[in-house]
Formats: structure tokens, C-alpha cells, sequence
């Protein structure tokens, strides 16, 4: 048996902002898909908002992940099929809200996109791409916001306007920020630093 993550304990305080730093291979999606209840640990319990995800089948995860968590990807995961307003509008419909349209409109304004509604991904930048998927994170106002090296596949300007504008919505919603990344300047940017290595977490 393959042991990805071994004897890892921590708490994340609600509003912090706390960057999780390896290399690699070294765990760290793994460690998200499991915060995130996306997979399920072999042994131990993991928490969220007081919620043990583990005594909670596929859809009570998908449910809670629904109301309370925000995801930005390396890999922006943008529906292709869908425009920029549609990508946005899709969490919200899921979750029975009514202004859908209107609030989707608010945060790709908010991001700067607000005369690219109608464009499809493959018509965006990478850097429009990931500020369409900042807008779908944050327009359910989630607790959590869950970001895996949300500036990988973005050139150095570019990353850093999409950091600094990430930045500026979680502080503006008070959201608590789980970011993985191995960019040690990028780690700085968040309260606590997480080191994962060999399986296992230590921190600065």
C-alpha cells in the first residue's frame, strides 16, 4: 500500500489565511482533495466547521461543499461549453439561488471581465480564465476558499494580478484561505506556512 500523508494534525482558525508549501509530489492535492472531502482518509477524521466529513456519505460531502467551499485550480476548470456568465451562474443555480444572473454579472464585473460575459474559455486568456474562476469561488460567498497552485500555468505579471485581486476578495468576504503552492513568495502572502515532506506537516 501506497502512504501518501501520514500522522498529519492541524486546525485551521476561521478567517485565517495559511499556505501549505512542498514540493512536487510531495501530497499536498491529496491533502486538499481530503480537506475538501473529495476522498476519504484510510484512518482519522477530518472537520469542517465542526462537521466530521468522514461519517458523511458522497452527497452529504458534495452538499457541504456546495454551501461552504470555494475551489480555484491550477487548471482553472472552466466548463468549455459554457460562457464566462454560465461558468459562473452554474454554482449559484445548483444552489437554488434566484439572482443567479445578476450576481454571476456583479463578480465578473468585480473581476474585471465585465465586457467578456459571453466568451467561452477557449476565447480567454489564461489570466481572464482564472479570474472567471475567482468570480465562480467567491460568488457563493464561501467560508472556505480551497486555492491549488492557483498561479501555475500563469506567466510571472500575470500571476501576480491574479494573486493580489484573489487577495483582496478574501479579504473583503472574511473568507478562510486553505492555499497549496510551491512558491515560497506566494506562501509569505498568508498568516501560517505549512510545510509538507515525507508524508507528514510541520510548520514555520
Amino acid at each position: 500500500m501506497l502512504r501518501i500523508l501520514h500522522q498529519i494534525s492541524f486546525v485551521v482558525a476561521a478567517g485565517e489565511a495559511v499556505a501549505i508549501v512542498g514540493s512536487s509530489g510531495s501530497g499536498k492535492s491529496t491533502l486538499l482533495g481530503l480537506l475538501a472531502g473529495l476522498d476519504l482518509p484510510t484512518s482519522g477524521t477530518v472537520r469542517l466547521a465542526g462537521q466530521n466529513l468522514t461519517e458523511l456519505d458522497e452527497d452529504g460531502r458534495a452538499g457541504l461543499r456546495g454551501r461552504m467551499l470555494g475551489f480555484v485550480f491550477q487548471s482553472f476548470q472552466l466548463l468549455p461549453a459554457l460562457s464566462a456568465l454560465e461558468n459562473v451562474m452554474l454554482p449559484l443555480e445548483l444552489a437554488g439561488r434566484g439572482e443567479a444572473r445578476q450576481v454571476a454579472q456583479e463578480m465578473l464585473m468585480r473581476v474585471g471581465l465585465g465586457e467578456r460575459l459571453a466568451h467561452y474559455p477557449k476565447h480567454l486568456s489564461g489570466g481572464e480564465q482564472q479570474r472567471v474562476a475567482l468570480a465562480r469561488a467567491f460568488a457563493l460567498k464561501p467560508q472556505l476558499l480551497l486555492a491549488d497552485e492557483p498561479t501555475g500555468n500563469l506567466d510571472a505579471v500575470t500571476g501576480e494580478q491574479v494573486i493580489e485581486l484573489m487577495f483582496a476578495m478574501n479579504a473583503e468576504q472574511g473568507t478562510t484561505l486553505l492555499l497549496v503552492t510551491h512558491d515560497e513568495a506566494l506562501a509569505r502572502r498568508c498568516g501560517r506556512i505549512l510545510r509538507l515532506s515525507g508524508g507528514q506537516l510541520a510548520e514555520n
